[in-house]
Parts: C-alpha cells; structure tokens; sequence
C-alpha cells in the first residue's frame, strides 16, 4: 500500500536519514509511540504531557496528506502546560522541536505589552522565529555548498599566492586569464603550491585580499510595529546607498580561505530560495512556546488597562486565531503555527485568560511535582545525565569520579527535601546540590594527586547534611 502524498502548501516530501519522510527537512514520519520514546530519553516522567505533545505532532502529519480544501480547514490543536517550575514543560517543547527540526522559539509572556505602549508586540514573536528560521535554513544550504566553495576558495588563495598566473581577479573567484583560455604560464608551479595548500604548508603566508564592509548609518525611528521593525525596513530599504563598499587588507591564508569560503558559499546560495523554504517551514511546522502564560492571566479591575495582563491576550488572540504577520522576509500566516503555553497557575488558573483565548487552546495537560524517585531517575538515565555530565567535565582533568548508588539516591533525598522546606524549584535543584557537593573536588582538580574519587552515601552527607538542617542556611545556598 503506498503512503499518501503530501499536497498541502506546495511542500516537496523527501527521504530523510533511514528512510525516514522530510517536508522541506521537516521529519513528518514519527508515529506517536515514537515521539514519546524520544522524548524519554531526555525527561523523566509527565507521560500525560508527551502523548498531548505527540499527538499534536502526528496530527499535523496527518493535516498534510489531506487535500488542500481540507488541510486548510484543520487548526492545530494548541496547548497549554500546567505545572510547577523544573518538572520539564519547557523541555518537552524544545526537545520535540530538535525532533523534528521544526522551527522553535522559546518567549516569556510577561516581556510583552499591549500595542501601542513601550515594550514589545506579540508580532515581535513571529519574526524572531521567521529569522531563526532563515538562519537554518541558510546554514543547511551551505552545508550542501561547502565542496564547491571549498574548491572555489582554494582556486582563489591560489590566485592570491600566485597572482602571475592568475590575471585580474573578477568576482566568482575566477581570473580573466584563466578564464578567457589563456593557457597558464606556470601549471607545475601552481600545482605545487596547491599541493603545499592543502598540506597546511601556508597557512601563515600572508595574502592581501578585498573584504566587503557592512556600513550602514545609526539611524532609528520609533513606530507603531516596534522599533526592530523600523530598524529592519531603514536597513533594507538603504542597504544599497551604504553597503557593498569593500578595503583590502592583509590576512594569513588561514584566515583568508575562511573569509573566501564563506563568500563563496553566499554566492552559491539562492536567498530567494533561502525565504521562500524557511517561510513556508515556519507557516507549516513553526512552534511557539509561550512560557509563563499565567503571569498575564486575570481580567481588568476597572483601574484602567492593564497593558501586561489582558492587553496582552487581546493581542496575542489573532496570532493563535490566525492572522498574517509583515516580516522583512514577506508576510506569514499564523493559522497552522503550534502554540504551546505554560505556566504555574500558583496564584492564578487557565480560567483567568480570556475566554476566546482559552477557546484557543484546547489541550491542558497538568505536570506533576518531581519527587526523590524521579530525582533518582534525572541523576542517572536520560542522555546527558548530570552525574555523566560532571563525570565528563572532571575527566578532562584526568579526575575519574566514581558515584555509588547510595550517593545518587541521598543527593535525591536532600533535593527533595529542600524543595519542601524551601520553593519548590523542581529539578533544577538538583544542580545546584551536585555545584555543591562537588565544589571543593572541582577547585582541586588540577591540583589532585589522586585520579579516582568514590563519592558515597557518607560523602553526601557530609558536605551537604548540615546545610540542608539549616533551613535558613539552605534558603540561601541551596
């Protein structure tokens, strides 16, 4: 039986790495069990969370292999996180967008204000994640470049070193000479000194060579769209009276083939092919992760407008509807954009935001405290883990750490602990209980004579089990 072909938006499907499906280098072809197996690997717990997540990720697969009609009828089904700090709501976001290689972007509500006041506009959200986008995007392409400029490059240094040979240099890194069939007067000459390149023999030689200026007047007007966005439409729209200009100045051939490089490698690359993929990655697979969405929930009062409470979720509403926003790569549509919220909801609760914005994420999914057991679990399973992580770190130093099983269960016992005495910060006191407990090691380190170190149950408790009985002591370390 052969899969359906993706219709929507004009997006091409292409094998990714073992067999797997790509829109535009977009994976699309994970199937929930499998998200949430990745997802695994990296966070402990909140199964409610990832299979929410996931099934958000597999249904917009699904939208593309609709027809176009229906695909544009189908909204993402945004979300909302509810749960204390540290249990790993904004992990699960980022992780699901490196799954995929979706385009992402992290952003607090409460650094934004209502239109027309000092501060920043929601619409500043998307074209933060259309310019990461870009970046991406540009990045990948040069990737696929990298030999053909590498080669380019090196014919150009070549032309620098030995300049006798090379005629006039003209853009594209190509001589006039050479070139116009000129037959090249030192051939034996000139491959010697490609041979002795690429042996690292020159590195040091110095080479003089025209490097482009960027110069652009510090002009900046204030307007209704923000000043970033009137910073953006000034450089544009001048780029061509002030930029372009170029000095010529000397450089080592090892910095010289990285500048020739990197030209090369923009001269090859198709900007206009570079937006139109990163736009169209953004309106099909984009997510927001909008972090602390309870700070700016609860209503009015009748005091006058609150410009960072429900100003903001007025403005942010036609993001999450749909709309089209103006970036300096073109206008984006929102309407297929995945949001995801989060927040604590400690003083106030989803009910507070506005009803057309609730209406606007219908998925709550709740996060549960993290406990000693999970602790246990954060210290040793996922990839990446911090017991490996500082066991790397002191590696370096020739330094092999040892932990036992009852040490990693007792740095558990005192993080949760703390987190009941003190504010419950979740996981992320566990890095400060290991910064800590290995601080005098990590002080010593280069100065150790003994290159293997057991840390015990006993060895905890002994940094750590008099700061920890100090609640007013433990408020301020740990």
């Amino acid at each position: 039986m052969s899969r359906p072909a993706v219709l929507h938006a004009g997006g091409q499907m292409t094998p990714g790495p073992a067999g797997e499906d790509r829109l535009d280098g977009v994976s699309v072809d994970r199937t929930p069990r499998e998200i949430v197996a990745e997802l695994d690997r990296h966070i402990i717990g909140q199964e409610k969370a990832k299979r929410a997540v996931a099934i958000a990720l597999r249904n917009r697969t699904r939208r593309l292999k609709l027809s176009p009609e229906m695909a544009e009828e189908v909204a993402p089904k945004n979300i909302i996180m509810i749960g204390p700090t540290g249990v790993g709501k904004t992990e699960i976001a980022r992780r699901l967008a490196r799954l995929t290689g979706s385009p992402f972007i992290k952003v607090e509500a409460s650094k934004y204000t209502e239109v027309g006041y000092v501060g920043r506009d929601v619409e500043s959200m998307v074209r933060d994640l259309v310019d990461l986008a870009i970046v991406k995007v540009r990045d990948e392409m040069a990737e696929g470049v990298r030999a053909r400029a590498a080669v380019a490059a090196e014919d150009r240094l070549l032309g620098l070193l030995l300049p006798s040979t090379a005629g006039v240099n003209v853009p594209g890194g190509e001589a006039e000479g050479v070139a116009g069939g000129a037959a090249d007067p030192y051939p034996r000459t000139r491959e010697k000194l490609r041979e002795q390149l690429r042996e690292g023999l020159l590195e040091d030689r110095m080479v003089e060579i025209e490097v482009r200026q960027e110069t652009m007047p510090a002009l900046r007007l204030f307007g209704a769209g923000g000043l970033e966005e009137m910073d953006v439409s000034l450089r544009d729209s001048l780029s061509g009276l002030f930029g372009g200009r170029s000095r010529r100045r000397r450089a080592s051939v090892r910095e010289a083939r990285d500048i020739l490089q990197r030209e090369e490698e923009e001269r090859l690359i198709d900007p206009d092919a570079v937006k139109r993929i990163a736009l169209r990655r953004v309106e099909q697979s984009g997510i927001i992760f909008i972090d602390e969405i309870d700070k700016v929930a609860g209503r009015e009062r009748g005091h006058g407008p609150d410009v960072s409470r429900e100003g903001v979720q007025r403005d942010l509403l036609p993001l999450v509807e749909g709309t089209s926003v103006n970036t300096k790569h073109g206008l984006v549509r929102t309407d297929h954009i995945l949001f995801i919220a989060s927040g604590a909801f400690h003083v106030s609760k989803p009910s507070d935001l506005i009803p057309e914005l609730q209406g606007r994420f219908p998925i709550r999914v709740e996060l549960h405290s993290l406990g000693a057991a999970e602790f246990v679990r954060i210290l040793t399973e996922p990839k990446g883990a911090l017991v490996a992580q500082y066991r790397a770190l002191l590696l370096t130093e020739g330094i092999e750490l040892e932990f036992t099983d009852d040490a990693v269960a007792a740095l558990a016992e005192l993080a949760a602990r703390v987190n009941e005495q003190a504010e419950n910060i979740g996981a992320r006191r566990l890095h400060t209980i290991m910064e800590k407990l290995l601080d005098t090691i990590s002080f010593d380190a280069p100065d150790l004579s003994e290159r293997t170190i057991h840390i015990d149950r006993a060895y905890v408790h002994s940094m750590l089990a008099d700061i920890v009985k100090d609640q007013d002591l433990s408020r301020y370390i740990l």
